[in-house]
């Protein structure tokens, strides 16, 4: 095959995959990391997950499996089963099982005891728990069914049963709800969220799947996630901003997705959000924007509570009654507190990390343009031009001082023997080095004017300049000896 045809085929392979893993559902998918890294993804996590729900099943016998619910979720390690009681056949249940994740930071035994407690749990927006356990290795969690489905389904108009991928990844229909379900639904949502961080407990997990429709109220799912230390479905998301650096925060930013889906019907195309398409009310745009904007991004999440004293959601009157029961000992609530330290410290890392690799890639790719090499390649020819120029203006003046020094070289008076001066020797190349000259009386010269200019680098004539100053600096007069003289000039008077 043609070189040509390859790299041509190669290159559009690339652009294939980036489509795919820039797609948030499909790059999640267990078939295309799979396809990427086929051997990290090669466990049958279906087959695990039966084998610890056959193990649980010997000590609990009133429990039925009747059918895996195949790739309902979009956890490749969480799986789920329709499940039945022996005794009450005609009711069903849905079983999940997942194992633990990196964000695990509770010790086992306060995992058990967490994962217990969940059944416990009692409001009006928080989804029953039928039963609930965990060990070392894994967590499984049973809950009623709902034919009805979740918010997601809703907006969706998809089948419970039906594959995660066939039901959401490409919709028939694209339409959002009605104002007054946003409303509604929104306020709820808030309100357990309210409940859930005022008790110190991490959740981290909303996005519509998550949330189940029990007619026309809306119940929150999966609060064992946070336990077992699973990743977000939208942590692609805000791990790209350092302002959202905590669990209350995540939450809030998930809801901005939520409340996007439910507007629109369909998730948000890039994050941030720089313009909003039309929605029902001026006051949805106006909650988008104090969450999904770039500038919301830059100043930090609002609070939960700021959220539901804003219009859109402060005149939602809530008719349930139901009073909220969730109690958790002091010894559990240090844990949790410990636990959700670790997650926020961990996601600022991986923040930091983001930034910096961000950071190298910008610098790289501007660095590696045409332009940026184009700008290099002229800088360099003016650089090596401007270098000749001045070598160029160098060897001409070198040759000057050369033809005005030539003369006067000879007769340049002595410097002082107190501050010696290295002579000017300019043009003493072409004259034969002299032999050092007697020592002369110790007559102090007439200091010089010139500005000595640089000596040429001739061995033979520094030496004997440096001989004839040598012999000049250590002259000592006693040395000398005494003489006799005559003197006849004074005049004579006979």
């Amino acid at each position: 095959m043609e070189r040509e045809f390859i790299a041509e085929r190669q290159k559009g392979l690339q652009a294939y995959l980036d489509v795919i893993t820039t797609h948030h559902i499909l790059s999640n998918c267990e078939l295309v990391k799979k396809f990427l890294d086929p051997n990290s993804y090669s466990v049958n996590y279906t087959e695990i997950a039966l084998q610890h729900v056959s193990m649980f099943f010997r000590s609990e016998p009133k429990w039925e499996v009747v059918e895996p619910l195949k790739d309902i979720g979009w956890r490749i390690r969480k799986k789920y089963f329709l499940m039945k009681i022996k005794n009450q056949p005609k009711e069903r249940l849905m079983l999940s099982w997942a194992d633990p994740g990196p964000d695990k930071y509770l010790s086992d035994k306060d995992l058990q005891y967490a994962v217990k407690l969940l059944s416990s749990c009692s409001h009006p927006y928080i989804y029953k728990i039928t039963f609930a356990t965990a060990n070392e290795s894994s967590a499984l969690v049973i809950r009623p069914f709902s034919e009805k489905g979740t918010l997601k389904d809703l907006i969706y108009k998809a089948k419970p049963k039906d594959p995660f991928l066939k039901k959401y990844c490409n919709p028939k229909k694209i339409q959002g709800l009605e104002l007054q379900q946003i409303k509604t639904y929104g306020r709820q949502i808030l309100e357990v969220l309210k409940f859930l961080h005022e008790k110190g407990f991490p959740y981290g997990h909303l996005h519509s799947a998550n949330v189940m429709l029990d007619g026309d109220t809306c119940k929150l799912l999966d609060l064992e996630n946070s336990l077992l230390g699973l990743p977000s479905f939208y942590r692609s998301y805000f791990s790209q901003f350092r302002k959202i650096n905590t669990l209350e925060g995540v939450d809030v930013h998930c809801f901005g997705h939520l409340l996007y889906e439910m507007t629109y019907g369909r998730p948000p195309d890039t994050i941030p959000v720089d313009s909003f398409p039309p929605a029902p009310s001026v006051f949805v745009v106006s909650v988008l924007e104090s969450i999904l904007t770039c500038e919301a991004m830059k100043n930090g999440m609002p609070t939960v509570s700021r959220l539901l004293q804003m219009p859109l959601f402060s005149d939602v009157l809530l008719t349930n009654s139901e009073k909220p029961q969730f109690k958790i000992p002091t010894k559990l609530k240090e844990a949790l507190k410990t636990s959700k330290e670790c997650i926020e410290k961990r996601l600022t890392e991986e923040q930091k990390l983001i930034h910096q690799h961000r950071r190298l890639t910008r610098a790289q790719s501007h660095h590696g343009s045409e332009e940026e090499k184009k700008k290099r390649k002229i800088l360099a020819r003016k650089k090596s031009k401007r270098s000749a120029y001045e070598s160029g203006e160098e060897h001409s003046a070198k040759y000057s001082n050369s033809n005005n020094s030539a003369g006067s070289g000879a007769s340049s008076p002595l410097t002082s023997p107190s501050s010696p001066t290295p002579p000017s020797t300019a043009g003493a190349s072409s004259i034969p080095p002299a032999p050092p000259p007697p020592p002369l009386p110790p007559a102090a010269p007439p200091l010089s004017t010139e500005v000595p200019m640089q000596p040429n680098p001739q061995p033979d004539v520094s030496a004997s300049r440096g001989a004839l100053l040598s012999s000049i600096q250590n002259f000592q007069k006693g040395t000398l000896k005494k003489t006799q003289t005559c003197d006849y000039s004074a005049p004579r008077i006979s």
